[in-house]
């Protein structure tokens, strides 16, 4: 972990990610948001491993992070990247909506939800790598954060502490954790400069993003 703390302490003090990281390693964080370590061959590790997905569009097909394989209703293909959709049927979640995107390392999610179970959340943006492996399949790789966009209002970071810990635990090498850290401040920025709305902040990328 101590490989990412001049990336951190750098981190400007005022704005989403970098502020939220360099706050929490100036000792300021919040009581409730402790920075936690792993030991390696921690019996933690197991949990803090990367969550990866593997989708087939040939197939119609996606396999979870515990090897489960699921169908997909939609799949579209754009330069930028791969759009997914598929139902959930969950106690919460009804349908999922998803593109990823590989140039930004991010994965933009709008979920459905059942009657009674709405959140207040518009889009969460996942932060990872997102490759197309072959040209029908493609591979997800979330790197533990996560951003909740809340359409023209604001947006907020989760997953910094399991980032760390994953590090810490040899779970996620510097330079990915760096990576990964450096996009979701791009993303936290970008999205804040466009008046905390997503797809104006891609529209700039060259980026338009379709859903049902």
């Amino acid at each position: 972990m101590s490989a990412l703390i001049p990336l951190l302490a750098a981190a400007p003090a005022v704005t989403g990610i970098a502020g939220y990281v360099a706050r929490d390693f100036r000792g300021l964080a919040p009581a409730n948001q402790p920075t936690s370590t792993v030991a390696p061959g921690s019996p933690m590790t197991t949990q803090l491993r990367p969550q990866v997905e593997h989708f087939n569009i040939a197939e119609l097909t996606m396999t979870d992070p515990k090897g489960y394989v699921r169908p997909i209703d939609r799949v579209h293909v754009e330069p930028w990247g791969l759009y997914v959709a598929r139902t959930v049927n969950g106690p919460r979640i009804q349908y999922l909506e998803t593109w990823l995107l590989p140039e930004l390392w991010l994965r933009v999610t709008i979920a459905h939800y059942q009657p009674g179970h709405h959140r207040d959340l518009d889009y969460c943006l996942h932060i990872g790598e997102y490759t197309r492996i072959e040209p029908k399949r493609w591979k997800s790789m979330d790197q533990y954060l996560e951003i909740a966009v809340r359409h023209g209002r604001k947006a907020e970071l989760h997953g910094v502490d399991e980032l760390l810990s994953a590090h810490a635990a040899g779970l996620i090498d510097t330079a990915h954790a760096h990576h990964a850290l450096e996009q979701a401040t791009k993303a936290m920025a970008g999205v804040a400069a466009h008046g905390h709305e997503v797809e104006s902040w891609l529209a700039t990328q060259e980026i338009t993003l379709t859903w049902m």
